[in-house]
Order: C-alpha cells, then sequence, then structure tokens
C-alpha cells in the first residue's frame, strides 16, 4: 500500500451499457470502484478522507487492465478477479473484506456468516458497518452479503445496483 505523503490516484470512468461508475488505483492496485451512476464527488469525497494528501489524475490508460476485467464481469464473462487491489481500512474492516473475497461467484452468505467466518460472531452490525466501508465495489463482492432471510439489505451502490449484480451471477450460471 503506498503511504506516501504525495500519493497519486488515477481514476476513469467506466461506461458500458447502463453501467457509468468511477474507478481509481494507485500505483498498487485497483483502490475504488464508485457506486453505479453517482457524480465524481464520490470518489472525490472518498479520496479526501482516504487519502487527505493525494492527487487525483484522470488517466483511462492506467485503469484499463481494471474495467477490462470489470466489463468481462458486467458482461457475464469473469467469475474471478486477478489485478492487484490497494485498500485501506483497520484490521477489523480488511478481515471483513478478505472474507468477502472469499464468496464464491452466484453465492450469497449473510452478515453473521461472515462475523462467524471471521470468528468474531457477535460483531455482525461491526460486519456490516466493514461492508458499508468498502471501497472497491464488486471486486471485493459485498452485494453477495445479504439478510439472514435472504433479504436484501444495505448496498453503497445501493440496491438496484446490488439486484444487477446478483443477477449477473445468477444468470451466467445458468447460461
Amino acid at each position: 500500500m503506498e503511504t506516501s505523503s504525495n500519493t497519486t490516484i488515477y481514476w476513469s470512468l467506466l461506461k458500458l451499457k447502463n453501467w457509468n461508475f468511477y474507478i481509481a488505483s494507485t500505483n498498487q492496485g485497483l483502490c475504488y470502484v464508485g457506486s453505479q451512476n453517482k457524480l465524481f464527488a464520490e470518489l472525490a469525497d472518498w479520496t479526501k478522507k482516504n487519502f487527505p494528501v493525494s492527487q487525483l489524475v484522470q488517466n483511462n490508460e492506467k485503469l484499463e487492465p481494471y474495467a477490462t476485467e470489470l466489463i468481462d464481469y458486467l458482461e457475464g464473462n469473469r467469475k474471478t478477479f486477478t489485478s492487484p487491489l490497494d485498500y485501506k481500512g483497520t484490521e477489523f474492516q480488511v478481515a471483513v473484506w478478505n472474507a468477502l473475497r472469499d464468496i464464491n461467484y452466484g453465492e450469497t452468505k449473510s452478515y453473521s456468516d461472515i462475523a462467524n467466518y471471521i470468528n468474531n460472531p457477535q460483531a455482525v452490525r461491526a460486519v456490516g458497518a466493514a461492508i458499508g466501508a468498502n471501497p472497491v465495489l464488486i471486486t471485493i463482492p459485498c452485494h453477495r452479503v445479504v439478510g439472514k432471510n435472504g433479504s436484501l439489505t444495505g448496498y453503497r451502490g445501493g440496491l438496484e445496483m446490488k439486484k444487477q449484480l446478483l443477477a449477473i451471477e445468477k444468470n451466467s450460471l445458468v447460461n
């Protein structure tokens, strides 16, 4: 993870059919995937909070490998991501995000499943908060976490985005 005081955050707008969201990376890897159809301000605010002394630089070429993987996923042609990630968080958040990466494509888990997975069964609400702080939507698949009864619950990208992502996975497993 880059920790220098003058970190450059490279960004691009990914556009595919009805998908429009900002993605960003450091020199170490993808650090941010934004919410569907949100303004640039979402990325700018996140950057200010997480990389306070940084510079945002548009660089479509640098983001191309990440965009290619995300587009492949959105088209139902990719089940796993291989590009490097660079995410910052507390030790607990990182543990939760790593647990999310272990949820198989097309499967869902509950918040309590994740709490149990990280050996902290009492931390269901904290797991929810950590999931809500996930900076790298889709690639860290927090959309695969649902309520204990299987209901769709909050999602930083909005419930419509979550529904669409789960439908992509369901449809590509059927085909």
